[in-house]
């Protein structure tokens, strides 16, 4: 069974589940400190990514879907 085309997939690679979380990271090196990327997350992936980002330092954030609210002009 697909998603619907409305419904935010997770971001894991050859994931297809509904998304469930947001990841907001930010890499130092290349985005100004009060940028904020995002990655979805389904809750099987949720560990995972917010792991790769973290051993990074990347990860500044991990928020349920629906309760994110995106910076003013991302």
């Amino acid at each position: 069974m697909d998603p619907d085309p409305e419904t935010p997939i997770c971001s894991a690679k050859g994931c297809r589940a509904a998304a469930v979380w947001v990841l907001a990271w930010n890499n130092p090196k290349l985005h100004t400190p009060e940028r904020r990327k995002t990655w979805l997350a389904c809750e099987e992936h949720r560990e995972h990514l917010s792991q790769f980002l973290g051993v990074r330092g990347f990860l500044k954030d991990v928020v349920r879907f629906e309760e994110w609210e995106a910076p003013e002009g991302a």
